[in-house]
């Protein structure tokens, strides 16, 4: 049986508003089973499960935090000066999603 079906291919397509042609989701679908096999050839290594999995690629990678360094903003009356739309502290911008 397999795990991955046109069925589920398209209506992931669907919930990420792209839309695949029969071409494509062909290609998604043997593209899961290539993904599947090769998950299923790690999970046979003997003693994968005592593996703790990786959350960097770097064993020696470490964080470096800086300290925050507070500057000057601009004022908001400068700012809104550039404006065309503008209502007391709100600017009106142009729709771009349908």
């Amino acid at each position: 049986m397999k795990k991955f079906t046109k069925e589920m291919v398209d209506d992931y397509a669907d919930k990420l508003l792209i839309g695949l042609t029969e071409e494509e989701n062909k290609q998604v679908l043997d593209e899961f089973e290539i993904i599947d096999a090769n998950i299923d050839l790690i999970n046979q290594i003997p003693g994968i499960e005592k593996i703790d999995p990786m959350t960097h690629p770097l064993d020696d990678f470490a964080y470096e935090l800086r300290e925050d360094d507070i500057e000057e903003s601009v004022d908001i009356e400068e700012a809104l000066s550039n404006c065309d739309d503008k209502t007391d502290r709100e600017v009106s911008v142009p729709k771009v999603v349908g």
